[in-house]
C-alpha cells in the first residue's frame, strides 16, 4: 500500500519530515504560503546532521483547494494556528483520511475532533532540534525521531505504515499506543525549556550550565511528571534524568517559543502551558512553578502589543 501525503505547515517540522519522506521517492504534497514562488523554482533544501538533500521539482501549492485529497495528513502547523484547519482539512479529505497533528502540547486532538467528529486523528511527538533558515530552507541540527499514536481510528495499521515509510526515509519512528502518555512526556521537556529560554532571553545550553537555572529545570520536570501522574498517566521520576542527560549532549538549541519571541510572533502559550495547568487541576494537582511561568509568558507576549 502506498499512501499519499499532504504536508500542511512546510516549516522547520513539516519540511523536514515531510521532505524525508518526499525525498526518498514517496508522494508527497506540500502546502506553503510566502515560500510559494521560491519553492516553485528552486525546490526544498534541508540542510541535516544526517544528510543533507534536495526536494526540486516538488509538489508545492498555494491553496488546500488545489491539492489532491490525501491518505495521510501532516499537520505541522503551530497550534496558534488551528483554528484555520476547519477550512483547510476539507478540500484534500477522504472517507479514509487520517489526519496526524504533530505539534506541541496537550488537549489538541480533541480540539480537532469537535470540529470534525467522524474524522481519523493521531497525534505525532518530534523530538528534533529544527528550524527554518529561510525562503524554502530547513535546518535539522540533532535528533529527529517522531512517535505517532492514535487518538481517534478505527484502523491502526495505516499509523504502522506511516511509522514504517518514515524509516524507510530515515526518520527514526515509533508507534505508541499510549498517546495521553507520549504527550506528557514531551511537555516534560517543552514546559521547562520552551518558556525559559523565552523569559531568561538564553539557549538550552546556558541553563544547562547554570547551577540554578540547572535547578529549575530539573524542579520544573518534576512538576510535569507529578501533573502527569495525578492524570493518570504513569511516569517516573528518572525520566527526568533521563531527558536532562539528553539536553546535555544536543546541539546548543533555541527552541520554537524562542523564535517565536524574538520574532514578536505570538506563542504557543495555550497548548503548552494553559491546557496542562488546567488539566492537572480538574485532578486536584497545582502546577505552581509552571503557572508562574505561563504568566511570565503572557506578559513578554502583552509587550509584543504595545
Amino acid at each position: 500500500m502506498e499512501l499519499k501525503y499532504a504536508v500542511i505547515g512546510t516549516g522547520a517540522l513539516g519540511g523536514y519530515y515531510g521532505g524525508r519522506l518526499a525525498n526518498a521517492g514517496h508522494d508527497v504534497h506540500f502546502l506553503f504560503h510566502s515560500d510559494f514562488d521560491f519553492v516553485k523554482e528552486h525546490g526544498l533544501k534541508v540542510d541535516s546532521v544526517a544528510g543533507s538533500f534536495t526536494v526540486n521539482p516538488l509538489n508545492a501549492y498555494h491553496k488546500t483547494s488545489d491539492m489532491p485529497a490525501c491518505d495521510v495528513i501532516l499537520v505541522c502547523l503551530k497550534t496558534k494556528n488551528n483554528h484555520k484547519l476547519k477550512d483547510m482539512l476539507p478540500p484534500i479529505l477522504h472517507k479514509n483520511t487520517v489526519v496526524i497533528l504533530i505539534q506541541n502540547g496537550l488537549g489538541i486532538e480533541p480540539e480537532l475532533s469537535e470540529q470534525f467528529p467522524d474524522l481519523a486523528i493521531a497525534g505525532g511527538l518530534a523530538f528534533i532540534c529544527s528550524s527554518k533558515l529561510g525562503k524554502g530552507h530547513i535546518g535539522h541540527f540533532d535528533f529527529g525521531k517522531i512517535t505517532i499514536g492514535s487518538y481517534h481510528t478505527e484502523n491502526q495499521d495505516i499509523l504502522e505504515k506511516v511509522c514504517a515509510d518514515f524509516i524507510q526515509s530515515g526518520v527514526p519512528a515509533v508507534f505508541t499506543t499510549d498517546l495521553k502518555k507520549s504527550r506528557w512526556q514531551k511537555l516534560v521537556w517543552n514546559i521547562p525549556f520552551n518558556g525559559m529560554t523565552v523569559v531568561l532571553n538564553t539557549t538550552t545550553e546556558k541553563l544547562m550550565k547554570q547551577p540554578d537555572s540547572r535547578q529549575l529545570i530539573y524542579d520544573l520536570m518534576l512538576e510535569v511528571i507529578e501533573a502527569a501522574n495525578h492524570c493518570g498517566v504513569e511516569i517516573s521520576a528518572e525520566f527526568a534524568e533521563e531527558m536532562m542527560r539528553s539536553t546535555d549532549n544536543m546541539t546548543p538549541y533555541a527552541p520554537s517559543m524562542k523564535l517565536d519571541s524574538d520574532a514578536k510572533r505570538s506563542m504557543e502559550i495555550r497548548a503548552i502551558y494553559t491546557n496542562p495547568i488546567k488539566t492537572a487541576l480538574k485532578a486536584g494537582y497545582e502546577m505552581k512553578k509552571t503557572a508562574m511561568l505561563e504568566q511570565q509568558l503572557r506578559f513578554i507576549q502583552c509587550e509584543f502589543k504595545s
